[in-house]
């Protein structure tokens, strides 16, 4: 069975169109990098461009390059880079800050756009915690009460009282992606506004911003767009509400006159409204760099390799992880699955560090879930079936 399976990756590398990717990040030869859904690998390209930042930017041009070299208008400029491969329009995305910071004015910013007779604010029961202690704040700040609801329940908990709610679209623990379309119709149907957080299926698969009439949204960018590790994350705010769009954080970066320096604050027009204070170019500039590896590729197309590079991992641990020792909890239906598996494992932490030492790199989610990431653009079959192979023999299989 072990040489099938073998045989079959090599067949599936050397048919693979986005194959011809993988040369363009820093990776080992002699590992497989399973965690870009945590932090995303290095593109090849991105240090260059850094040392020309770094001597010609900023050690020769200095304060010329907030013109010269672009700097003032990368967080608009770089907003409309990730635009298509979450499926919006150019000018609804503006760059910057963290996702916490970001989650803050997107839930603020709905809950004052949906009026004052809607008092509540659904939150994803399941969700990344951070998303649930900014919404709290978020919500003692503007008079709302938070309801936690599972993410298939929201239709049926949204009501003449929900102001907005704020989902992940892929649970950053199972990998299960959620009905985007489906949730935000219904949250409109309501009355409500729909906040979706993007960190885990952006550039894993599409998104369609646009198409399914999301009101706002946020993502980070070091993971599967490869920004690196801190890199600033991204609100999109829907052309629909950009000009009553009122950030609970009203910097001088989205002052309508920035370097007019007066003591009254005039909103500027368009997405420009998320931006807060002096951008962090370095990140911004390394991000933007990263996203060259983007240039000519059809998100489709990466959706397409993610479940058939997720279901052949799949295939490979149910041929070869002894029965009983592991159990996916990842959904097994295609159209649930993000781009990660999770599989559950009494022993998790003691693998995941034997995985790690043996050249297979993925991530543990305390008490009993190992993560494994599939990153199209770089990850192949052999590395899903070496993965599988690598936790049997840990395993005993």
């Amino acid at each position: 069975m072990s040489d099938l399976l073998k045989d079959r990756a090599r067949a599936l590398d050397a048919a693979d169109g986005l194959g011809k990717h993988r040369e363009k990040f820093a990776l080992d030869e002699d590992t497989v990098y399973l965690d870009g859904n945590s932090l995303g690998a290095l593109p090849a390209h991105v240090p260059a461009r850094m040392a020309d930042v770094i001597t010609r930017e900023w050690g020769e041009l200095r304060i010329r390059s907030w013109d010269e070299s672009g700097w003032w208008t990368a967080p608009e400029r770089i907003g409309d880079r990730i635009a298509p491969i979450v499926g919006a329009a150019r000018g609804q995305i503006v760059v910057g800050d963290s996702t916490s910071v970001n989650v803050f004015k997107a839930v603020v910013a709905a809950a004052r756009l949906s009026g004052d007779d809607r008092d509540e604010i659904l939150v994803d029961a399941t969700t990344f915690p951070t998303d649930g202690y900014i919404a709290e704040s978020a919500a003692r700040m503007t008079g709302h009460r938070i309801v936690p609801v599972d993410p298939a329940g929201i239709p049926g908990a949204a009501g003449p009282r929900t102001a907005a709610a704020l989902v992940n679209h892929v649970d950053y623990r199972s990998g299960r992606l959620h009905d985007l379309p489906g949730i935000t119709a219904a949250l409109h149907e309501a009355g409500a506004l729909a906040v979706w957080d993007l960190c885990h299926s952006a550039g894993a698969l599409p998104v369609g911003l646009d198409a399914h009439g999301v009101d706002l949204a946020v993502g980070c960018t070091y993971k599967y767009l490869n920004g690196g590790p801190g890199s600033p994350a991204y609100l999109y705010v829907a052309e629909r509400h950009q000009a009553a769009f009122d950030s609970p954080l009203p910097g001088w970066n989205s002052h309508a006159d920035p370097f007019a320096m007066t003591p009254g604050y005039a909103a500027a027009a368009g997405a420009v409204r998320g931006r807060v204070g002096t951008p962090d170019i370095l990140s911004l500039l390394a991000l933007e760099s990263a996203l060259d590896v983007w240039d000519g590729v059809a998100i489709e197309d990466v959706r397409a390799k993610s479940l058939a590079l997720t279901d052949f991992f799949l295939e490979c641990v149910r041929a070869y992880v002894p029965e009983g020792s592991v159990r996916s909890v990842t959904p097994e239906a295609r159209e649930e699955r993000g781009s990660q598996i999770a599989l559950a494992c009494e022993t998790a932490p003691a693998v995941m560090a034997e995985l790690i030492k043996r050249g297979v790199v993925g991530d543990l989610r305390r008490p009993d879930v190992l993560r494994f990431g599939f990153t199209p653009l770089y990850v192949g079959f052999a590395d899903a079936e070496r993965a599988a192979r690598t936790l049997a023999d840990i395993l005993g299989g």
